[in-house]
C-alpha cells in the first residue's frame, strides 16, 4: 500500500493526527486529508515533510 500516517509536530513531539492518509489537498481551511476508508479532516497547518518511504507526513500547526 502507498498510504502514510499524518503526524502534527508540536513542541518537538510527533502526535498521530490521520492514519492511512490517501489523499492530501489544499484546502481554503489548511490542508485537507482523506484516509482509504473515506474518513476526512482538516487541519490549519503546514506540510513540514513528507518522508513517503517511512509513509510519514509531518505537519506543523499554524495559529
Amino acid at each position: 500500500m502507498c498510504e502514510a500516517n499524518a503526524y502534527l509536530r508540536k513542541d518537538g513531539k510527533e502526535e498521530l493526527f490521520l492514519e492511512n492518509v490517501d489523499r492530501v489537498i489544499p484546502h481554503e481551511d489548511g490542508i485537507l486529508l482523506e484516509d482509504i476508508f473515506g474518513r476526512r479532516k482538516i487541519v490549519k497547518a503546514k506540510i513540514v515533510e513528507l518522508a513517503l518511504v517511512d509513509h510519514r507526513i509531518i505537519l506543523e500547526k499554524e495559529e
